[in-house]
């Protein structure tokens, strides 16, 4: 008889739904929504977690430990025992520490899509008593998270239910269509009661009946717009400066640096009409609850730290805060909080930090001491890591021992010496604390692991073990990890329920209610509970404007999430085919049409794909989708061959959207 199992999903993404999914005979027949308490699942969910069985049984399943046989890159390998395996990587990494020290082996991860059971926990003690270099990851939400320390605290932000009480919404630098699907019917409900909806985006992604305004922004230049904003407000008197005065620092820093962008510059230089950023200015300075939800496209160049911070502080200069639906939304993930120090004890891991952007100059260039080994888990460089020319170049080295723990055959797997079998969300357990939505939810598994496949836990177990290290943890078993985690976890002064995790519920926070009235119910989390307008994370020249211009390569370059893809999980079928997204002046500039074989290029790399020709994206604009494996384009190469390594000043993250390239039609 088919059963229905309840889970979470881990999946990268703000809403992090109630998952129901049924088995029988000890096979997953569907995936759907569950009900169980979840403030924001609704009975749907995204079509790429529905399918996410075809990744459980897919035939590129890595379901036992393989050895490389081949060069690098080829991808021939031969199967071998766990024995073997945790044998192997134990002797090379005594031999790497013995003959460069331990910081020559470099641990490198994402976890998006991770709880605390798979991501920063046992791996972080397993790499800290190796003395391995640190990885500091700073691909995606590293502006976003040292900007809002700074000014808020990280502070938690409106929750997606209470979108429906505001009457001015702006969504700056986000799309919810592709990556936060749960909040549209918030979004649609606002409208219905009357909202004023405004975007501001390189790219349209709502239709003219669901928004009121949208400013197509050039990428990069958030900063000059808002700073144009801020200044046009302050000529017409539209600051709170009551509430300025109780609750900021930092004002005249910021005011300073936005007298510089009267109106018609900023919308010169971020390409837009004045006529728009005036609009948007006069309904967001005159209408309550107003609210921002920002994103986290505006981070993916070098001005994003000054721009993230620039946008974050509107809401405060307008006192827009104190009423339901009225403020701000990035990352509601400081609502909950783990204490490492409870779960793991003392952990004094104080060796170099490596940039991740920069793998490709990490694994090429040389650094003392170089990096020997490299342990790959919950991410794929080689389809995600800017520069993917140097990276695949990096990965080919012949005296680089790489170990891969992954699900399925990835563009990275081809790399790797040694193969591990990882399970996928549905055969481990994990907690997972939400970023958007209001819970803590547990992550359990509704069927057996295929193969030999094995969770983090359980490598990392395995692995401390064999290279003799005696912390309790490494012995834990499942239901200790979720009973100590639960413990560990603080949750607005309560902790959630091991029991309920351990089967697949979610527990929701109480500010009191479901979500937070901000400046009623929760303040800012710094050291003196105010609001930082010029947060020290800036710099020694905060809201300074880097252009970035490249005259042989007019074109910029976005890189974002789709429907289909929010990181490259789930590319092995769900992008079949890359395509480039050109305006429609731009492809008649170049003789492109609907479909035509195109060379995207730049000093970097080139890529050989098709077009689409669409008003979606603003003149001067190309797109081409994020996380796409090398195989769906026609030359074998991706947007990240296209992007450069080059970091910000700001929390030093990677710059995406800095990309410069020229397209040309290729004719046969």
């Amino acid at each position: 008889m088919p059963e229905t199992l309840k889970t979470t999903c881990p999946l990268d993404c703000p809403d992090t739904c109630a998952l129901g999914v049924t088995v029988e005979d000890g096979k997953i027949t569907s995936i759907g929504a569950a009900e169980n308490g979840h403030p924001v699942t609704g009975g749907f969910i995204c079509s790429k977690v529905r399918r996410f069985g075809e990744r459980v049984y897919s035939g590129e399943r890595l379901l036992y430990p393989m050895r490389r046989t081949g060069p690098k890159g080829a991808g021939k390998f031969e199967r071998i025992s766990w024995d073997e395996a945790i044998a192997e990587i134990v002797a090379r990494f005594r031999e790497v520490q013995k003959k460069w020290g331990g910081e020559a082996i470099l641990p490198y991860h994402y976890g998006g899509s991770n709880g605390w059971m798979t991501d920063g926990t046992l791996d972080d003690l397993l790499f800290a008593r190796l003395g391995a270099s640190r990885l500091g990851r700073t691909l995606c939400a590293a502006h976003a998270t040292e900007v809002a320390l700074g000014m808020y605290g990280k502070m938690p932000g409106v929750a997606f239910e209470d979108f429906v009480h505001a009457r001015f919404i702006v969504i700056w630098g986000a799309n919810p269509k592709a990556s936060n699907i749960h909040l549209v019917p918030f979004l649609r409900e606002a409208k219905r009661r009357g909202a004023f909806i405004a975007t501001v985006d390189p790219a349209q992604n709502f239709s003219d009946a669901e928004t009121d305004l949208h400013l197509p922004v050039y990428p990069g230049a958030d900063l000059p717009l808002a700073l144009g904003m801020i200044h046009y407000w302050e000529e017409r008197g539209r600051f709170d400066r009551e509430f300025l005065a109780k609750h900021a620092t930092g004002l005249d820093t910021l005011l300073a640096a936005a007298r510089e962008w009267p109106l018609e510059r900023a919308a010169q230089t971020a390409r837009v009409a004045a006529d728009g950023i005036r609009k948007l200015a006069d309904k967001w300075a005159e209408t309550s609850p107003a609210l921002l939800r920002l994103g986290w496209g505006v981070e993916r160049n070098r001005n994003a730290g000054q721009a993230m911070a620039a946008v974050l502080a509107m809401p405060a200069l307008l006192g827009k805060f104190g009423v339901r639906g009225g403020g701000y939304t990035l990352s509601n993930g400081g609502a909950g909080k783990l204490d490492n120090t409870r779960l793991l004890g003392e952990l004094k891991w104080q060796t170099r930090e490596l940039n991740m952007t920069q793998l490709g100059e990490l694994l090429n260039d040389r650094l003392d001491p170089p990096v020997k080994a490299l342990f790959i888990y919950n991410c794929n460089p080689a389809a995600t890591v800017p520069d993917q020319k140097a990276v695949l170049r990096g990965l080919s080295r012949e005296d680089l021992f790489t170990v891969l723990h992954e699900q399925v055959m990835t563009d990275t797997a081809a790399y790797a010496d040694i193969l591990l079998p990882a399970t996928t969300f549905l055969e481990h357990y994990d907690v997972r604390k939400a970023y958007g939505s209001y819970v803590v939810g547990g992550v359990r598994p509704v069927i057996a692991a295929r193969g030999e496949a094995r969770s983090n836990i359980e490598v990392f177990g395995a692995l401390g073990r064999a290279l003799g290290f005696t912390d309790a943890p490494f012995a834990w078993d499942d239901a200790t990890w979720v009973r100590n985690l639960a413990a560990a976890t603080h949750m607005s002064g309560k902790h959630p329920a091991a029991e309920k995790l351990a089967a697949g519920g979610c527990e929701t926070y109480d500010f009191p209610g479901k979500g937070p009235v901000l400046f009623q119910d929760i303040y800012p989390l710094t050291a003196d509970k105010k609001i930082h307008l010029a947060p020290a994370c800036l710099g020694a020249a905060p809201y300074r404007y880097a252009p970035v211009e490249d005259a042989e390569h007019p074109l910029a370059m976005i890189s974002p999430s789709t429907s289909r893809l929010i990181s490259s999980t789930l590319g092995e079928f769900n992008l079949a085919e890359l395509r480039l997204t050109l305006h429609p002046d731009d492809a008649a500039a170049r003789g492109i049409g609907e479909g035509d074989r195109v060379r995207v290029f730049n000093r970097l790399g080139e890529v050989v794909c098709r077009a689409k020709v669409s008003g979606r994206v603003r003149p001067g604009v190309v797109s081409m989708p994020k996380g796409a494996w090398r195989r769906a384009s026609l030359n074998g190469f991706t947007a990240t061959a296209l992007c450069p390594a080059t970091v910000s000043e700001v929390a030093g993250q990677a710059c995406y959207n800095d990309a410069r390239v020229q397209v040309e039609a290729v004719r046969r």
